[in-house]
């Protein structure tokens, strides 16, 4: 067979969602990291378990950026991500970012409200058509530039879910929230299939 002038690179999909793949999500965006001299990784956590199994199988040059649900998520004024969590992924050298969700904040309490469906909303909506993982991505990259835990003008990988756990990993260019519609999904590393 002849040799194609296209890389061919390895896209995983996984049967269900969900914690179970984790690792194998992980090791995928380590290799792509490696291959590419990746500098951070964006990576969704909710208690930190991912962030931790992050920091073990990412590459240690890769900065990796936790993106946790806002405070009050679940219940008022609780964060599900604990201030010992926290110390010690710092003590790792993760970087904590706790912030309003780019597909949540005002727009959510507005449907909350008034039964009313805002821009946000309905672009989070049409993300999720390929998975709640690529949209969580999306959202936890733009987050990241919004703080300025990652520039607009490098490729990161990032890392998310379909609840817990980790079963998608995408290489993207970010952007800040304003810029959503310049934010380039370059490569998909592995997702669910048939969702």
């Amino acid at each position: 067979m002849e040799s194609s002038e296209y890389d061919v690179l390895e896209c995983l999909y996984f049967k269900k969602p969900g914690p179970l793949n984790t690792q194998a999500t992980l090791e995928a965006a380590s290799r792509r990291a490696e291959a590419l001299g990746i500098k951070r990784a964006v990576v969704a956590t909710c208690t930190g378990d991912t962030a931790f199994k992050a920091r073990e199988v990412l590459p240690e040059r890769v900065e990796v950026v936790a993106v946790t649900h806002v405070t009050g998520f679940k219940e008022p004024n609780a964060q599900e991500l604990s201030e010992e969590a926290a110390r010690s992924l710092r003590e790792k050298g993760v970087k904590i970012l706790t912030a309003g969700h780019a597909f949540g904040g005002v727009g959510r309490a507005f449907r909350n409200k008034t039964g009313s469906f805002q821009v946000d909303e309905v672009m989070a909506f049409t993300l999720r058509t390929l998975g709640q993982g690529l949209k969580v991505v999306a959202e936890i990259s733009m987050m990241a530039a919004d703080a300025g835990l990652v520039r607009t003008d490098e490729d990161v990988i990032a890392v998310a879910g379909s609840g817990r756990g980790a079963d998608t990993a995408v290489l993207l260019r970010p952007v800040s929230s304003s810029q959503f519609f310049d934010m380039k999904i370059k490569e998909i590393l592995c997702k669910p299939s048939g969702l």
